[in-house]
């Protein structure tokens, strides 16, 4: 992995990754949740094919979850629970169109968000407002034949301390 880039940015800190294969991205996500200490929210995005799901198996991975568990996308159940260190909760929001604040009601969603456990949204960009204040964001786009940019971007000072230790691995 190359690391492109630190940056802060209103007590923010961003964290550019090159990622030039699958395990790659897979151990940045180990390596995030090694790090991780306590209950956090990680909001993925980025289209279809480009990591996000990758990253929630490494950091199940780096969460202790166990190898008998298969994390896959829940784009059909919308939400998994894996048990480890910390409960992952990994919540898919790829499927949700309308009422999209009534269907995360009804299945529980905002009371993760309260929690002491991890949880990873793909498709975090289909919520609406800023439903939740500290965070990290992680954005993962294609360059060329398969190269990936990640950038992570955190809201909080929790958050920025971790970016701040996966940023000098």
């Amino acid at each position: 992995m190359n690391k492109v880039k630190h940056e802060f940015k209103n007590e923010d800190f961003r964290l550019q990754i090159k990622s030039v294969s699958v395990e790659q991205t897979l151990d940045l996500g180990y390596k995030l949740g090694h790090l991780i200490d306590n209950g956090i929210i990680i909001a993925l995005t980025g289209d279809l094919g480009r990591g996000k799901t990758a990253f929630v198996q490494g950091l199940a991975g780096g969460l202790e979850v166990s190898p008998d568990y298969y994390i896959t996308s829940p784009s059909y159940t919308l939400i998994n629970r894996y048990p480890g260190r910390f409960n992952l909760f990994h919540v898919d929001l790829y499927r949700i169109e309308n009422n999209v604040e009534i269907e995360l009601e009804e299945i529980g969603f905002y009371e993760l968000l309260e929690g002491k456990d991890v949880t990873a949204i793909e498709w975090a960009d289909r919520l609406s407002g800023n439903i939740y204040e500290k965070h990290i964001r992680i954005h993962f786009e294609i360059l060329y034949s398969g190269f990936r940019k990640i950038i992570m971007t955190s809201y909080g000072l929790k958050e920025t301390k971790i970016l701040q230790q996966l940023g000098e691995l």
